[in-house]
């Protein structure tokens, strides 16, 4: 988490932008990345130090908007030959031109390599902080969990990679990327299972390595992990330029990261023979969407609709449902994905909602259900919302369901409040909702209360309700109330007592 005097600094920065000039919150976010994304680039060796000099210039009498725009043309086009970046970047531009304003971010990235530095010795990520950084500059400005969408909490992050266990012989997508969060946390996890350094455990309880010192550098493991592993999609130019910065600064060289709508007609050509085996995912929940740019190869969720003369007639969908089943058509057979959802989607009675769980069902082996508490996505929304996972089996299988049973779980809190605030609790009961789910197997439940089987039969005959209320038992706790009269002695003796309070305050006043 970030330190009280590094958000101080960062709401100062943010006053700074304001009044200089630079209103737009986003485009804030996205010119200080580029100062993060500079800054790394020299510790990586991308800038020599004639080109640079990120220390030296601080304190030099030279024009500094000037250096650093050169700086970043200089990595755009001569430095990093790389198509994905390159197509990111393209149309980018660095726009602090006010020298005061300039000097003031550069000192809040010292300050925050700094942080990053000390959190790193103490066993932290560098993207724990500079995704910290994000989502309070995200936050702060309001643009956060607008059009449905904002940052997955780093800590249910983890959760999702520790239930789903990416490996280095995978590929790895998000079909909504935004700043790469899912992508970047799983590579972490990668580097974690091929390391043989002594685990620290982090704030969430999980165990925690910083370098995969197994995989020898230059190895064609290495060369895989860094360069054919990671692929991402979103249709915001500023979340692609920001995660592909968050990739590269991971070293991870070639990151695959397009602009493009995954539900869309043009995605039907481009993802035609793409399949992934890891598949991490939080689509937005903007609810419905135009029919008319969706893809047509998503006809089971909702029937395309044609007029007379053939043309396409409007529809609203739910962009949610579009979304699983794409995910499922993108996995490979056995590939396996693990995607939040709001809760409507697991118990919605409309056609594309059960159409949506059959597919799931009957294509896949549907694992698990993992109910999330209310205020996971506090501030940005109080969203019901679970996790998903499920391993692909088929393509359109037509009779075959085979789901044999589904596990359901309820997590009653993550470890953070489930206020605005979000602070950090004592508890990690995370590590232990993945210890269940592994042995889920052999630790099986003898009621509904917390975790247990339901068989597919039963799920059919409740049109396909995937919600973990609709099959947990109800724990009925009973109330003991004092009786009226003992009430009413109560409320006497406070009316007494305020009685003798009005009387002292009389007299206080005269």
């Amino acid at each position: 988490m970030l330190s009280s005097d590094l958000k101080t600094k960062i709401n100062k920065l943010w006053d700074l932008f304001w009044s200089g000039g630079m209103a737009n919150p986003l485009t804030a976010l996205e010119q200080i990345s580029y100062l993060l994304f500079m800054r790394r680039a020299e510790d990586v060796g991308l800038v020599d130090e004639e080109m640079h000099k990120w220390s030296f210039y601080t304190k030099q009498n030279i024009d500094l908007p000037t250096h650093m725009k050169e700086v970043f043309e200089y990595l755009k086009t001569e430095k990093l030959r790389n198509d994905s970046f390159a197509k990111a970047m393209d149309g980018s531009s660095f726009e602090i031109i006010k020298p005061s304003l300039l000097m003031a971010a550069v000192e809040l990235v010292d300050q925050i390599y700094a942080e990053a530095d000390r959190e790193r010795n103490e066993g932290q990520y560098f993207q724990d902080t500079l995704g910290d950084f994000y989502e309070l500059i995200l936050s702060e400005t309001g643009e956060a969990g607008k059009n449905g969408q904002f940052r997955t909490p780093r800590h249910i992050i983890q959760l999702m990679c520790e239930l789903i266990k990416p490996t280095i012989e995978d590929t790895v997508c998000d079909v909504t990327s935004g700043t790469s969060g899912f992508l970047v946390g799983a590579y972490q996890y990668i580097i974690k299972q091929n390391s043989d350094e002594e685990a620290q455990i982090d704030e969430n309880g999980f165990e925690k390595r910083n370098s995969g010192n197994l995989i020898e550098q230059g190895s064609k493991a290495e060369e895989k992990l860094t360069k054919n592993t990671f692929y991402g999609y979103d249709i915001d130019p500023t979340m692609i330029r920001l995660g592909m910065m968050n990739l590269l600064m991971h070293n991870i060289k070639e990151p695959k990261i397009s602009r493009i709508d995954t539900i869309s007609q043009e995605f039907d050509v481009l993802g035609k023979n793409i399949k992934f085996s890891k598949i991490l995912a939080n689509p937005p929940f903007t609810g419905k969407i135009d029919s008319l740019r969706a893809s047509l190869s998503l006809d089971r969720v909702y029937e395309p609709k044609f007029d007379r003369d053939n043309n396409r007639v409007k529809q609203n969908i739910q962009s949610e449902l579009l979304f699983l089943e794409r995910i499922v058509q993108l996995l490979k057979i056995n590939g396996q994905a693990a995607v939040i959802v709001p809760e409507g989607v697991l118990f919605g009675g409309g056609n594309a909602f059960k159409k949506v769980r059959e597919i799931l069902l009957k294509d896949c082996e549907f694992e698990a259900v993992i109910s999330l508490p209310s205020g996971a996505f506090k501030p940005y929304t109080g969203v019901k919302t679970s996790i998903i996972i499920f391993t692909k089996k088929a393509n359109r299988s037509k009779k075959k369901w085979f789901t044999k049973k589904v596990w359901f779980y309820e997590l009653i809190n993550d470890g953070y409040s489930l206020d605005d605030n979000r602070k950090k609790l004592a508890e990690n009961p995370l590590p232990l909702a993945v210890d269940l789910y592994v042995n889920r197997f052999s630790n099986i439940s003898v009621d509904r209360k917390t975790h247990f089987f339901v068989d597919i039969e039963e799920i059919k005959k409740n049109n396909l309700d995937l919600s973990y209320n609709r099959y947990s038992e109800f724990i009925y706790e009973e109330k003991i109330y004092n009786s009226p009269k003992e009430i009413f002695n109560t409320l006497s003796a406070l009316e007494e007592e305020i009685k003798v309070e009005m009387s002292e305050l009389k007299n206080l006043i005269g």
